[in-house]
């Protein structure tokens, strides 16, 4: 089957970028993606076949993987004291 596709620049700038990373043309790489679409479709997700130990060791992974993009707040900035400061001055 033959497909055209008309893709955004930057996404087929991501895409040649995929395939060259992998060391791939461009159809060998979309064919490879639209592959595993389709058999992870017509397979059972992970989720629905997972055991609760591969539950709980996918989250502890997450959790040590994933980095917020910011700074974590202060102590006074989630104090109950500076949450109610306005609160409390308007009463006064």
């Amino acid at each position: 089957m033959t497909v055209t596709l008309e893709l955004k620049p930057e996404i087929e700038e991501r895409v040649k970028q995929k395939a060259a990373e992998r060391g791939l043309t461009v159809e060998a790489f979309i064919e490879t993606v639209i592959d595993a679409d389709v058999n992870r479709q017509s397979n059972k997700s992970s989720q629905e076949i997972a055991t609760v130990d591969e539950w709980k060791r996918a989250f502890l992974e997450w959790v040590h993987t994933e980095r917020p993009a910011h700074p974590p707040l202060s102590d006074e900035a989630i104090s109950r004291e500076s949450i109610y400061r306005e609160r409390e001055d308007a009463q006064l």
